[in-house]
């Protein structure tokens, strides 16, 4: 009888677990018994090598799929994984985040040149200028390529030597337990070398601190929280890096007549009573100017005119909005006493019939509550 333990049960996980979890339980358990923690404890070595060999399994869908069905057996001389275990490999993943906690930086790559990082501008434009787009200079401060050195940080005439310690690798290898590990180079910090002439300029760092101006075109119909994306105009790259990206977003000022609703704007236009009873002609506000237009007799308040393609255009230029112009009706007040008389004998003259929506609601009140 094979005197491994469960696999399962040395992860201290059930069958039905996910891989994920397995990862967790493993990244726990490794990190208890490593070598590294437990110089010279043979018993603590063993356990770690159980553990990995079970995370090995475990992990693999056709190893685990097989050990599900026959157990241990199925890396015996006859099983369809006979041949071991390779503890060198396979690993990548999990002993990134262990040997960081350990060495206090994970197992990495070399780091040569680096994008920039990406900017964001917030730009403030009037309602106008959003229904017919603009152009805006803007001044941004931003770590640019230093001029001198043209990036690489040494002064002109002089270039970086390679590393003694990894010889220009950026990592060095060492034996961990059975592991053969590799680390970034503490001396030159995974570059692969090193500058001892730095430029007086930027201090060897191949990057410089400015104000850079540049002009935006603002399309017509952008809104509040509209991004435009500045290919390039961000930070710029470490050690000669392509730079990054510049976003600009969009904040609209509020408008003292308009109200944008999608592509359409809505104004609200003030008449007066007389205009609203006998109909009227009158001005109206657009965003093109001033248009005419006709006040039907007995127009009641809250009555929306349309005027077609008064609205903003979409960013594409495809569509056009409408504005829809809202009327309110203006009450008069502080009447001269003849005012007063004549609104009076209106009333005598009209009756009831001359208010049919007051009249429709008064009876309706009627109905209901006698």
């Amino acid at each position: 009888m094979n005197g491994k333990r469960d696999y399962y049960e040395l992860l201290g996980v059930s069958r039905g677990t996910s891989e994920e979890e397995i990862k967790k339980a493993y990244r726990k358990l490794a990190l208890k018994y490593h070598p590294d923690r437990n110089p010279g404890d043979k018993q603590a070595e063993e356990k770690f090598k159980e553990i990995s060999e079970a995370y090995q399994v475990l992990t693999d869908p056709g190893k685990r799929s097989q050990y599900d069905q026959f157990g241990h057996a199925a890396f015996g001389d006859g099983g369809p994984f006979r041949g071991g275990f390779d503890f060198s490999s396979g690993f990548e993943d999990i002993f990134g985040d262990i040997f960081g906690e350990f060495f206090g930086a994970g197992a990495t790559k070399r780091r040569g040149r680096a994008r920039g990082e990406d900017l964001r501008y917030n730009l403030t434009i009037s309602f106008e200028e959003t229904a017919f787009g603009t152009e805006k200079k803007i001044k941004i401060p931003r770590q640019g390529s230093c001029e001198a050195c043209h990036g690489n940080g040494c002064k002109p005439g002089s270039s970086p030597r390679a590393c003694p310690t990894c010889r220009g690798k950026g990592q060095v290898n060492f034996q961990q337990g059975f592991f053969n590990i590799s680390r970034t180079c503490a001396q030159c910090q995974g570059q692969g070398s090193l500058i001892t002439d730095p430029c007086s300029s930027c201090g060897g760092v191949g990057r410089v601190r400015k104000f850079h101006t540049l002009s935006v075109k603002i399309p017509p119909g952008v809104d509040t929280g509209s991004r435009l994306k500045l290919r390039g105009e961000g930070e710029g790259g470490v050690a000669g890096g392509v730079p990054g990206d510049l976003y600009v977003v969009i904040h609209v000022e509020p408008h003292p007549l308009f109200i944008r609703d999608g592509l359409d704007i809505i104004c609200e236009v003030p008449i007066s009573f007389v205009q609203a009873a006998l109909g009227a002609e009158i001005d109206v506000p657009t965003l093109e100017g001033k248009v005419k237009i006709k006040i039907p007799a007995g127009t009641q308040a809250g009555k929306v005119f349309r005027l077609k393609g008064k609205g903003i255009r979409d960013v594409q230029g495809y569509h056009q909005g409408d504005q829809h112009v809202r009327v309110t009706v203006e009450t008069p007040t502080h009447l001269a006493p003849r005012q007063k008389e004549l609104l009076k004998e209106f009333a005598e003259l009209g009756g009831e019939e001359i208010h049919p929506l007051s009249k429709g609601f008064f009876d309706k009140v009627k109905q209901i509550f006698g």
